[in-house]
Protein backbone atom coordinates (compact mmCIF):
# COMPACT_ATOMS: atom_id res chain seq x y z
CA UNK A 1 0.00 0.00 0.00
CA UNK A 2 1.26 2.81 -1.18
CA UNK A 3 -0.78 6.49 -0.70
CA UNK A 4 -0.52 10.47 0.35
CA UNK A 5 -2.30 12.31 2.41
CA UNK A 6 -2.73 16.40 1.97
CA UNK A 7 -3.57 17.35 5.70
CA UNK A 8 -4.18 21.10 6.42
CA UNK A 9 -2.64 21.68 9.84
CA UNK A 10 -3.01 24.74 11.47
CA UNK A 11 -5.26 27.59 10.93
CA UNK A 12 -4.05 31.22 11.12
CA UNK A 13 -6.27 34.37 11.21
CA UNK A 14 -4.46 37.91 9.96
CA UNK A 15 -6.26 41.15 9.16
CA UNK A 16 -5.28 40.42 5.44
CA UNK A 17 -6.59 36.70 5.74
CA UNK A 18 -8.88 35.13 8.21
CA UNK A 19 -8.17 31.26 6.88
CA UNK A 20 -4.81 31.08 6.36
CA UNK A 21 -3.55 27.05 6.34
CA UNK A 22 -0.87 24.97 6.69
CA UNK A 23 -0.80 22.36 4.16
CA UNK A 24 1.33 19.51 5.26
CA UNK A 25 1.69 15.59 3.56
CA UNK A 26 1.29 12.09 4.93
CA UNK A 27 3.07 9.87 3.15
CA UNK A 28 2.22 6.34 4.04
CA UNK A 29 4.24 2.94 2.53
CA UNK A 30 3.03 -0.14 3.65
CA UNK A 31 3.34 0.42 7.15
CA UNK A 32 5.63 3.09 7.58
CA UNK A 33 4.40 6.75 7.80
CA UNK A 34 6.39 9.68 6.78
CA UNK A 35 5.56 13.21 7.37
CA UNK A 36 6.27 16.19 5.84
CA UNK A 37 6.05 19.65 8.22
CA UNK A 38 4.02 18.89 11.42
CA UNK A 39 1.72 21.92 11.84
CA UNK A 40 0.67 22.47 15.47
CA UNK A 41 0.76 20.21 17.83
CA UNK A 42 -1.53 18.47 20.17
CA UNK A 43 0.73 19.47 23.02
CA UNK A 44 0.59 23.13 21.57
CA UNK A 45 -3.63 22.88 21.53
CA UNK A 46 -3.62 21.32 25.90
CA UNK A 47 -0.90 24.06 26.70
CA UNK A 48 -0.78 27.04 24.65
CA UNK A 49 1.02 29.41 26.82
CA UNK A 50 3.43 27.02 27.59
CA UNK A 51 4.16 25.81 24.40
CA UNK A 52 3.41 28.48 22.33
CA UNK A 53 3.32 31.89 24.48
CA UNK A 54 0.17 33.94 24.42
CA UNK A 55 2.03 36.95 22.55
CA UNK A 56 2.96 34.47 19.71
CA UNK A 57 -0.55 33.42 19.48
CA UNK A 58 -1.96 36.94 19.61
CA UNK A 59 0.69 37.85 17.15
CA UNK A 60 0.69 34.95 14.41
CA UNK A 61 -3.18 34.69 14.96
CA UNK A 62 -2.77 30.60 15.53
CA UNK A 63 -6.41 29.19 16.39
CA UNK A 64 -6.08 26.74 17.71
CA UNK A 65 -7.82 23.41 17.24
CA UNK A 66 -7.20 20.04 18.68
CA UNK A 67 -9.05 18.65 15.65
CA UNK A 68 -6.49 19.88 12.80
CA UNK A 69 -3.17 18.10 14.47
CA UNK A 70 -1.76 15.76 12.69
CA UNK A 71 -1.94 13.64 15.56
CA UNK A 72 -5.68 13.56 15.18
CA UNK A 73 -6.10 13.48 11.56
CA UNK A 74 -3.67 10.78 11.15
CA UNK A 75 -5.98 8.46 13.74
CA UNK A 76 -9.01 9.47 11.59
CA UNK A 77 -7.88 7.81 8.45
CA UNK A 78 -7.71 4.95 10.58
CA UNK A 79 -3.68 4.62 10.77
CA UNK A 80 -1.81 4.31 14.09
CA UNK A 81 0.68 7.31 14.66
CA UNK A 82 3.15 5.47 15.88
CA UNK A 83 3.95 4.16 12.67
CA UNK A 84 5.18 7.20 12.06
CA UNK A 85 9.08 6.99 11.29
CA UNK A 86 10.37 10.51 9.62
CA UNK A 87 9.20 13.63 10.04
CA UNK A 88 11.11 16.05 7.53
CA UNK A 89 11.04 19.56 7.58
CA UNK A 90 11.16 22.35 5.08
CA UNK A 91 12.22 24.74 7.96
CA UNK A 92 11.82 25.26 12.11
CA UNK A 93 9.16 27.52 12.36
CA UNK A 94 7.07 26.85 15.44
CA UNK A 95 3.78 26.52 12.95
CA UNK A 96 5.87 23.77 10.93
CA UNK A 97 7.41 21.98 14.52
CA UNK A 98 4.67 21.92 16.72
CA UNK A 99 3.38 18.29 15.69
CA UNK A 100 7.12 16.66 16.44
CA UNK A 101 6.90 15.88 20.21
CA UNK A 102 3.23 13.97 19.13
CA UNK A 103 5.51 11.67 17.24
CA UNK A 104 9.19 11.24 19.97
CA UNK A 105 10.26 8.09 18.24
CA UNK A 106 10.35 9.75 14.22
CA UNK A 107 13.96 11.04 13.14
CA UNK A 108 13.09 14.49 11.97
CA UNK A 109 15.24 15.51 8.63
CA UNK A 110 16.01 19.23 7.86
CA UNK A 111 19.53 20.99 6.47
CA UNK A 112 21.93 21.28 8.62
CA UNK A 113 21.93 25.33 7.81
CA UNK A 114 18.41 25.49 9.56
CA UNK A 115 19.34 22.83 12.34
CA UNK A 116 22.02 25.65 13.32
CA UNK A 117 19.99 28.67 12.68
CA UNK A 118 17.29 26.69 15.18
CA UNK A 119 20.02 26.97 17.61
CA UNK A 120 21.63 30.40 17.02
CA UNK A 121 18.91 32.39 19.76
CA UNK A 122 17.08 33.21 16.72
CA UNK A 123 13.68 34.60 18.54
CA UNK A 124 11.44 32.91 15.27
CA UNK A 125 12.02 29.89 16.96
CA UNK A 126 10.77 27.80 20.42
CA UNK A 127 13.34 25.40 21.45
CA UNK A 128 10.59 23.97 23.64
CA UNK A 129 9.77 22.35 19.96
CA UNK A 130 12.55 19.78 20.46
CA UNK A 131 12.46 19.69 24.10
CA UNK A 132 11.72 15.72 24.44
CA UNK A 133 15.05 15.60 22.25
CA UNK A 134 14.50 13.57 18.99
CA UNK A 135 16.55 11.76 16.60
CA UNK A 136 17.95 14.51 14.33
CA UNK A 137 19.43 13.87 10.59
CA UNK A 138 20.84 16.98 9.58
CA UNK A 139 21.80 17.35 5.56
CA UNK A 140 24.40 19.45 4.21
CA UNK A 141 25.39 21.01 1.13
CA UNK A 142 25.68 18.06 -1.56
CA UNK A 143 27.08 18.01 -5.36
CA UNK A 144 23.47 16.06 -6.88
CA UNK A 145 20.95 17.60 -8.70
CA UNK A 146 17.60 17.89 -9.51
CA UNK A 147 16.09 19.70 -12.51
CA UNK A 148 19.59 22.00 -12.40
CA UNK A 149 18.48 22.76 -8.31
CA UNK A 150 21.13 21.71 -5.19
CA UNK A 151 19.85 18.27 -3.78
CA UNK A 152 19.67 16.91 -0.54
CA UNK A 153 19.40 13.03 -0.74
CA UNK A 154 17.42 11.93 2.27
CA UNK A 155 17.66 8.89 3.88
CA UNK A 156 14.05 7.93 5.07
CA UNK A 157 12.37 4.62 6.26
CA UNK A 158 10.45 4.86 2.90
CA UNK A 159 11.44 3.97 -0.62
CA UNK A 160 10.14 6.87 -1.77
CA UNK A 161 13.26 9.08 -3.58
CA UNK A 162 13.04 12.54 -1.43
CA UNK A 163 15.23 15.47 -1.29
CA UNK A 164 15.84 18.43 0.25
CA UNK A 165 16.05 21.31 -2.26
CA UNK A 166 17.69 24.28 -0.71
CA UNK A 167 15.35 27.50 -1.28
CA UNK A 168 16.77 29.79 1.51
CA UNK A 169 16.03 32.80 2.62
CA UNK A 170 12.44 33.00 4.46
CA UNK A 171 15.10 31.00 7.00
CA UNK A 172 18.88 30.50 6.51
CA UNK A 173 17.96 26.93 6.27
CA UNK A 174 14.31 26.64 4.19
CA UNK A 175 14.48 24.14 2.08
CA UNK A 176 11.45 22.69 -0.21
CA UNK A 177 11.00 18.95 -0.42
CA UNK A 178 10.86 17.11 -4.00
CA UNK A 179 9.44 13.67 -4.00
CA UNK A 180 8.63 11.06 -6.82
CA UNK A 181 5.24 9.87 -6.61
CA UNK A 182 3.66 7.89 -9.28
CA UNK A 183 6.11 8.59 -11.91
CA UNK A 184 5.52 12.52 -11.18
CA UNK A 185 7.67 14.50 -9.61
CA UNK A 186 6.12 17.29 -6.57
CA UNK A 187 8.12 19.92 -5.20
CA UNK A 188 6.87 21.31 -1.90
CA UNK A 189 7.95 24.65 -1.14
CA UNK A 190 6.77 25.10 2.26
CA UNK A 191 7.02 28.75 2.88
CA UNK A 192 9.26 29.75 0.03
CA UNK A 193 6.30 32.20 -0.86
CA UNK A 194 3.18 31.97 1.05
CA UNK A 195 -0.17 32.49 -2.04
CA UNK A 196 1.29 31.38 -5.32
CA UNK A 197 0.03 34.63 -6.48
CA UNK A 198 3.18 36.25 -5.38
CA UNK A 199 4.91 34.56 -8.45
CA UNK A 200 2.81 36.54 -11.13
CA UNK A 201 2.45 39.67 -8.90
CA UNK A 202 5.71 41.47 -7.36
CA UNK A 203 3.26 44.15 -5.69
CA UNK A 204 0.88 41.64 -3.84
CA UNK A 205 0.00 42.69 -0.25
CA UNK A 206 1.06 39.50 1.32
CA UNK A 207 5.01 40.52 -0.31
CA UNK A 208 5.09 42.83 2.64
CA UNK A 209 4.68 40.17 5.19
CA UNK A 210 6.87 38.02 3.08
CA UNK A 211 9.52 39.94 3.23
CA UNK A 212 9.21 41.48 7.28
CA UNK A 213 9.59 37.58 8.22
CA UNK A 214 12.36 36.72 5.86
CA UNK A 215 15.86 36.54 7.48
CA UNK A 216 17.01 37.03 4.45
CA UNK A 217 15.17 38.80 1.68
CA UNK A 218 17.90 39.19 -1.18
CA UNK A 219 17.89 34.83 -0.80
CA UNK A 220 14.39 34.33 -0.49
CA UNK A 221 13.53 36.75 -3.79
CA UNK A 222 16.28 34.11 -5.41
CA UNK A 223 14.71 31.40 -4.40
CA UNK A 224 10.99 32.72 -5.66
CA UNK A 225 13.35 33.22 -8.99
CA UNK A 226 14.44 30.04 -9.19
CA UNK A 227 10.94 28.56 -8.37
CA UNK A 228 9.56 30.75 -11.51
CA UNK A 229 12.12 29.21 -13.12
CA UNK A 230 11.41 25.69 -12.78
CA UNK A 231 8.04 26.63 -13.39
CA UNK A 232 8.59 28.13 -16.62
CA UNK A 233 10.82 24.83 -17.82
CA UNK A 234 9.12 22.07 -16.27
CA UNK A 235 5.57 22.36 -16.32
CA UNK A 236 5.16 18.38 -15.14
CA UNK A 237 6.68 19.23 -12.14
CA UNK A 238 3.65 19.77 -9.47
CA UNK A 239 5.09 22.68 -6.88
CA UNK A 240 2.91 24.13 -4.33
CA UNK A 241 3.49 25.67 -0.73
CA UNK A 242 1.89 25.33 2.70
CA UNK A 243 -0.46 28.40 3.25
CA UNK A 244 -2.30 28.67 -0.26
CA UNK A 245 -5.71 27.85 0.76
CA UNK A 246 -6.27 27.43 -3.09
CA UNK A 247 -3.35 24.74 -3.81
CA UNK A 248 -4.58 22.69 -1.00
CA UNK A 249 -7.96 22.46 -2.54
CA UNK A 250 -6.53 21.06 -5.48
CA UNK A 251 -5.46 18.17 -3.44
CA UNK A 252 -7.97 17.82 -0.41
CA UNK A 253 -10.32 15.71 -0.41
Amino acid sequence: MKRIHHLNCVKVAIPMNDDVIGHCLLIEEDDNLLLIDTGVGVQDVEHPNERLGAELIKAVGIQLDMELTAFQQIQKLRLDPNHVKDCILSHMDPDHTGGLADFPNATVHVSMEEHINFYSENPRYLEGHLSHHPNIAEYSTSKEQWFGLEARRLNTSLKTEIFLIPLFGHTLGHCGIALQWEEKWMLYVGDAYYLRAELEDDNHPVNHLAEARADDNIKRLESIEKIKKLINEHPEIEIFGYHDREEFSRYAV
